[in-house]
């Protein structure tokens, strides 16, 4: 540990002299150029046309979308739940992987722990949206009934997300003592944040070690959390009497499908970073090639729960049925249906089963089909159900039978996907996206173990 310990204060020391290319300066966080400046200002331009939509939702109501009394639900859950599907992967990567010990996941840690934070922060920020009165967001705090699936998910959420974000900023403080070396040509109130985060960091033995068994313990209590957040969502569906939810497989589904997108999610974000700060020595093909055939596996496991929940309904027909799984298999919905199923989970996992197919540049777009597909799952689960009643509802006007987003909806949700990417942008900007300390702490377990 103490040899740890030189190695950083190495880096610190090197670090500042320009001249040296250590790893530590190329992991730094950089300015934007060009082309970074005009992603941003898209997504904030996007945000802006969000936010407009909002207010013109708050200030009418939510008669501005096309929910009705069929479809009380609309794209916002959609959107809720694919953000909680992909802040699975904060466990997936930082606690599985970890607590396994599996050495090729060090670059791609905070990677996944940036991408758990923002997709749950936007999570809860749909919930917010679906409601028609936000203010009243607080009496499910004060008045929420502990017999509500709602309530579990209000308490979950909130766990997961203090335990994700304890997960990023602990392994952190290190870093943000490196930062505060390294960039000499920050703002002032960048230096205070990087002082106020690394907690008086002096790189002692004790403190490392206080790191890696509190990050140890985090990771051992976010995997039951984050098992039970996906749960709980899906019990939101099963526990309502509807055809499609009135399901025993729904909590599996759930998490199987999490896995998968949460996987593609590091995936495309790898690539991005792998091509803006240029580490093709640092996330190798090797990270692409192990990524790849992750997916794969967890591609097989979510298509086999996807076959159980359309099975099992599609033998045994009931009436209720019957409407919703035509509605799917050939009806209204079949197209996007099929397309998501084939496009967007077995096509793209049979090409990952070639090691051609697992290289970075197709890695990348087959990951972002695969979260696109993702997406329109979530809209597949959700809508076609409401539109499948147990008992219609009479005297109802032709309109509410069917269920058509308005642009204030698709504004809103668009907004709250480029959202999360600005804030993912910004983390990225001003924090190292791979943790430094863990890598040259790996690189010395791996000098020792040559040596030895």
């Amino acid at each position: 540990m103490m040899s740890l310990v030189k190695t950083i204060i190495t880096i610190l020391v090197m670090t500042q002299n320009p001249e040296n290319n250590t790893l530590a300066s190329r992991l730094m966080p950089q300015k934007f150029g060009a082309l970074g400046k005009a992603w941003v200002i898209t997504l904030i331009i996007i945000c802006a046309v969000g936010l407009y939509a909002y207010y013109t939702q708050l200030v009418n109501g939510l008669e501005v979308t096309g929910m009705r009394d069929y479809t009380s639900w609309g794209i916002y859950i959609s959107n809720f739940v694919f953000f909680v599907a992909i802040s699975l992967v904060g466990s997936l990567i930082s606690a599985i992987l970890k607590l396994t010990n599996v050495p090729w996941r060090t670059p791609l840690t905070r990677l996944s722990e940036i991408v758990a934070v923002s997709a749950i922060i936007f999570a809860s920020i749909s919930i917010v949206v679906d409601m028609g009165r936000p203010d009243r967001i607080f009496n499910l705090f004060l008045y929420g009934r502990i017999q509500s699936p709602i309530v579990w998910d209000v308490i979950v959420i909130t766990t997961y997300l203090a335990i994700s974000v304890l997960l990023l900023l602990i392994p952190l403080i290190p870093d943000m003592v490196i930062c505060k070396k390294e960039l000499g040509n920050v703002p002032n109130w960048l230096k205070k944040i990087y002082s106020l985060l690394s907690f008086n960091w002096k790189g002692t033995k004790e403190q490392f070690g206080i790191i890696h068994k509190s990050t140890k313990i985090l990771a051992i209590l976010i995997i039951p959390v984050a098992l039970s957040i996906h749960t709980v969502t899906s019990w939101l569906f099963a526990t309502t009497m509807r055809p499609g939810w009135d399901s025993t497989n729904f909590g599996a589904y759930f998490v199987s499908g999490a896995f998968v997108v949460g996987a593609a999610a590091v995936i495309a974000f790898m690539y991005a970073i792998r091509r803006q700060y240029n580490l093709k020595d640092v996330i190798t093909e090797m990270h692409f090639d192990k990524m790849g055939k992750l997916l794969v596996m967890l591609s097989f496991v979510y298509l086999y729960f996807t076959v159980n929940e359309y099975f099992t309904p599609a033998f045994k027909m009931k009436k209720n049925e019957v409407h919703h799984l035509h509605s799917l298999f050939a009806g209204e919905y079949a197209p996007m249906f099929w397309i998501t199923i084939l496009g967007g989970m077995v096509i793209p996992s049979i090409i990952m089963l070639f090691k051609s197919g697992r290289k970075p540049r197709m890695m990348f777009v087959l990951a972002v089909i695969v979260i696109i597909g993702a997406w329109f799952k979530r809209y597949l689960i959700v809508i076609p159900t409401l539109l499948s009643t147990y008992f219609p509802i009479q005297r109802v006007p032709d309109l509410w039978k069917s269920y058509s987003p308005t642009w204030e909806e698709w504004s809103i949700t668009i907004a709250t996907l480029a959202g999360s990417l600005l804030l993912i942008t910004i983390m990225v900007r001003y924090i190292p996206a791979i943790p430094i300390w863990e890598m040259q702490e790996e690189e010395n377990k791996s000098l020792k173990s040559e040596e030895s």
